[in-house]
């Protein structure tokens, strides 16, 4: 089975030049890749007698190599063609529904490269007694572009991959890839094999025998996890405290950017500092939804984990701006939600549950999502439902049974519920994905033309008329009819 690796990457000054330009060029492909695509599909809206002709959505990229861009060629082949492998990678997901359409990448934020077997190599260090493997220094580069030795800190023993990335961020490089694992086992080929192999499993107990089997988990920004057993949890005291402060400096160090001279050595030490600080905040997140998601899953008690299917993206999404009649701005309440919104993302609800089902999966255990309307106003014991179910932000009582409970505690069994109802079903949990050719027809498709029949493009009203579809020319006389037989 495959599994993820991250290591630190340690390139000198020399090494790091050359990978960034690596990267640049690698990020330049794949957005004019992009930018092609964008051209294309404005032609097909903009244009007429486009009928017929493809969209390419391929991997060719020698036509942006000009003489504006000769740089391309001080760089190996493979990562100019890596660049549009991964245009056409995130295509054929925007295609099968699996993500968004392919977006232009930036030079802010995380910076990465693409690397196949022909530009690296693990070279193993072996013990010349006892012949053990110790580590495999990393070799990148080519015989014409050669880079050389960058040493990498391997906390944990790997195989060999097939393709690596080298990113950057905050100025700190990192080496990742994927690689076989023979300790790992899934039960399936697939991920949804898997999955719906688990399930029929799981399926042959009974609700009763479920529910001591599941384990109900509930979302919320005081409490970021709470779970049907009684467990909370959240960041720890001194964690939030350093957060605290490193926002405040990341403020400060801002502030500090935006005053020095730009594109100055001193504006980069600044910016460097800022990263940094972003970072500390985003590595304190994934340690908690790591540990959080590894507790959840060694404890042999449960087998299906049931989360809220939360769009923590509409959830979180900026509100549009309005007008009134004389076109003067409305308050829509961005600066009040603002606050709300930063602690949603600032919970790692999405990363828990995505840790939680991969590492669910390698144990031979499910994790699901069920609908999370009402879950809050639901009553555990019974089925009633109303909003004065929540008399406050942590109390519940049932107006119908007189239940009593922590509103958390309640809706985290009422999810456990949900999704063994949803379990027992029998309805597929992995959406079907339909399979759908990637090369588009510009204009419009059709099976079959009628004899005679026009297409007539809808002109905007600056637009030219369309012409007459009459061949004669203006004033001529019509041709006389062959036969003047009266019928």
């Amino acid at each position: 089975m495959l599994n993820g690796y991250k290591f630190r990457l340690y390139p000198n000054p020399e090494q790091q030049q050359i990978l960034l330009r690596w990267i640049g060029c690698q990020r330049l492909i794949y957005n004019a890749k992009g930018q092609e695509d964008r051209y294309y599909r404005r032609f097909q809206r903009r244009m007429v007698g486009t009928a017929g002709m493809a969209i390419p959505v391929d991997q060719e990229y020698s036509r942006f190599i000009t003489d504006r861009t000769a740089f391309l060629r001080d760089v190996p082949s493979q990562v100019l063609r890596n660049g549009a492998v991964q245009f056409r990678q995130a295509y054929q997901r925007f295609v099968r529904k699996l993500g968004g359409r392919p977006k232009l990448k930036n030079k802010s934020g995380r910076q990465a490269v693409w690397l196949t077997s022909e530009l690296f190599q693990f070279i193993p260090r072996t013990e010349t007694a006892t012949g053990e493997v110790h580590g495999y220094p990393l070799h990148v580069g080519t015989t014409q572009f050669p880079v050389g030795l960058i040493p990498y800190v391997a906390h944990r023993p790997h195989a060999i991959p097939a393709s690596i990335h080298l990113a950057v961020e905050g100025g700190r490089w990192w080496l990742s890839f994927a690689a076989e694992d023979p300790t790992l086992t899934m039960p399936g080929k697939d991920t949804d094999t898997a999955i719906e192999r688990i399930a029929k499993d799981l399926r042959h107990l009974s609700a009763e025998q479920l529910a001591a089997r599941t384990l109900g988990g509930d979302r919320g920004v005081a409490k970021p996890l709470m779970t049907s057993d009684g467990q909370v949890f959240d960041l720890q005291p001194i964690q939030k405290t350093r957060i605290k402060k490193a926002r405040r400096q990341q403020k400060k160090w801002q502030r500090r950017a935006a005053r020095r001279k730009k594109g100055s050595q001193n504006q980069k030490k600044a910016y460097r500092k800022v990263a940094h600080y972003q970072q500390y905040e985003k590595h304190v997140r994934q340690d908690y939804a790591h540990q959080t998601s590894h507790r959840l899953v060694a404890n042999d008690a449960y087998d299906l984990y049931v989360f809220e299917d939360l769009k923590i993206r509409q959830m979180t999404k900026r509100p549009k701006v309005t007008r009134d009649v004389q076109g003067r701005f409305l308050p829509n309440g961005r600066q009040a939600n603002a606050g709300l919104h930063r602690a949603m993302l600032s919970s790692a609800w999405g990363e828990v549950v995505s840790f939680t089902r991969y590492k669910a999966l390698r144990q031979g255990k499910l994790v699901i999502t069920v609908p999370p309307q009402q879950s809050s106003q639901e009553c555990a014991q019974c089925p009633f439902t109303a909003p004065d179910n929540r008399r406050s932000q942590a109390e519940f009582v049932c107006q119908r049974c007189g239940h009593r409970d922590n509103a958390d505690h309640n809706a985290a069994c009422v999810i456990a519920q949900r999704g063994i109802q949803k379990l027992l079903s029998g309805d597929p949990l992995t959406p079907s994905h339909n399979t759908t050719r990637i090369f588009r027809k510009l204009g419009p498709e059709r099976s079959e033309v009628t004899p005679g029949e026009i297409r007539v493009r809808r002109l905007s009203p600056t637009g030219k008329p369309q012409g007459s579809m009459i061949q004669e020319p203006p004033g001529a006389i019509p041709e006389t009819p062959a036969s003047t037989r009266q019928g």
